[in-house]
C-alpha cells in the first residue's frame, strides 16, 4: 500500500514562510491527484491546494490563494506545499492526500484513498 509522509511543519510568526513535504514511500503508484487538507483542533479537515499529477494543474481554497503553492517533482514522488505569508487561521495539522483515479470534486476529502499522518503547523501572532 502506497503510504504518505508529511514533514516541514513548525512554529511560526504570523508573516513567515513555511514549505511542506509529501514523500510516498512507493516509487510510483496510480494518483489522479495529491492534496493538502488542514485540520485545526475541533474543526472539520478542510481543503487546502491539490495538484493534478500527471498535468501540474493547481487548484486552491480561496483563503490561501495568492499565499500558498502546490508543487510537485515526480521524480522524488513528492508533494509540496509553500506557505506564504502566514496568519494564525492557518494553524492546524496539514494532511497530505492522494486519490487512486478521477473523481469530480477534490475538495471532499471522502474522495481520497491515501492519507499520511500530518504534520502540525502553528502561527503565532
Amino acid at each position: 500500500q502506497v503510504q504518505l509522509v508529511e514533514s516541514g511543519g513548525g512554529l511560526v510568526q504570523a508573516g513567515g514562510s513555511l514549505r511542506l513535504s509529501c514523500a510516498a514511500s512507493e516509487g510510483t503508484f496510480s494518483r489522479n491527484r495529491m492534496s493538502w487538507f488542514c485540520q485545526a483542533p475541533g474543526k472539520e479537515r478542510k481543503f487546502v491546494a491539490a495538484i493534478t499529477w500527471s498535468t501540474g494543474w493547481t487548484y486552491y481554497a480561496d483563503l490561501v490563494k495568492g499565499r500558498f503553492a502546490i508543487s510537485r517533482d515526480i521524480t522524488k514522488n513528492t508533494v509540496y506545499l509553500q506557505m506564504n505569508s502566514l496568519k494564525p487561521e492557518d494553524t492546524g495539522v496539514y494532511y497530505c492526500a492522494a486519490d487512486r483515479y478521477f473523481r469530480s470534486d477534490y475538495y471532499n476529502p471522502k474522495n481520497y484513498d491515501y492519507w499520511g499522518q500530518g504534520t502540525q503547523v502553528t502561527v503565532s501572532s
